[in-house]
């Protein structure tokens, strides 16, 4: 796998990439990621963050329109143990797992002394109410100026542009999206121009684990490759298909890009 330049367009994550499946994944931590988000806020320099596993990566290789998202990020955080293996194969020895679950309560606890400015996109109205709770017993000072529980279904202009007046009214610093994959993505790279937060950044699931209707798998099975099958316990009927058409298939072809069977471009 090379490691792939950056785009021009957009604020970087000052870090190289690597190639997995056409998808350029940042060679961060969670340390390195928390330092590129504050370092964007105080540039005042909009970006968007994808946060990306195993399905984000296989969804991406079906659709080209997806792949480029990710590619124009300003930072695609390994999700997921394989994609951080696959970094640290690639040489990149000091990146790491860099998940939503776990990045949103360290921004709210961080970003408290910095007046850092949050707004929450996506989830239910239920989700998003025991969300700020939740979020609030965590990081007690924390400025949340805003909330919305868009619709299910696709949003009218109108009713796309009323959301986008009220969230830059709010004049947050950051935008949680929670409308899992590869809608938050898409939402995001449609609004980076139309909204002047510094961060937005696609935390899928986050929301409804924090918001305590989701239940994580315990530690020791996220550092083993195998947190899916914690999901897949908990959500049979909509992850099944999911992980079986994604998973072995992600395997081959990961072996065929390392063995030069298999070229993708980014």
């Amino acid at each position: 796998m090379l490691d792939s330049p950056g785009m021009t367009g957009l604020p970087r994550a000052n870090t190289p990439r690597t190639n997995v499946l056409g998808v350029s994944v940042s060679a961060v931590n969670m340390e390195s990621a928390i330092a590129t988000m504050f370092d964007w806020i105080e540039r005042r320099a909009p970006s968007y963050i994808c946060v990306t596993g195993v399905h984000g990566v296989m969804e991406s290789t079906r659709s080209p329109e997806l792949r480029r998202i990710h590619n124009a990020a300003g930072m695609v955080t390994p999700d997921g143990m394989p994609l951080a293996w696959l970094l640290k194969l690639a040489g990149h020895r000091g990146s790491d797992r860099v998940c939503g679950p776990e990045l949103m309560p360290l921004m709210f606890e961080r970003g408290q002394a910095r007046g850092i400015r949050h707004y929450l996109y996506g989830g239910s109205p239920k989700a998003l109410e025991l969300l700020h709770r939740r979020l609030l017993e965590i990081a007690p000072n924390a400025e949340i100026v805003g909330t919305c529980s868009p619709p299910y279904r696709a949003l009218t202009e109108a009713e796309d542009a009323d959301i986008t007046a009220e969230i830059e009214a709010c004049q947050p610093d950051i935008v949680w999206v929670g409308l899992s994959t590869p809608k938050q993505e898409r939402w995001m790279a449609a609004h980076r121009g139309r909204l002047g937060a510094p961060v937005l950044i696609g935390v899928g699931a986050a929301f409804d684990i924090h918001a305590g209707l989701v239940k994580r798998a315990p530690p020791f099975l996220r550092r083993t490759g195998f947190e899916w099958t914690y999901r897949l316990m908990l959500e049979p009927r909509r992850l099944l298909w999911r992980y079986l058409s994604s998973n072995p298939l992600f395997v081959l072809l990961v072996a065929m890009q390392k063995a030069g069977l298999y070229r993708p471009q980014t």
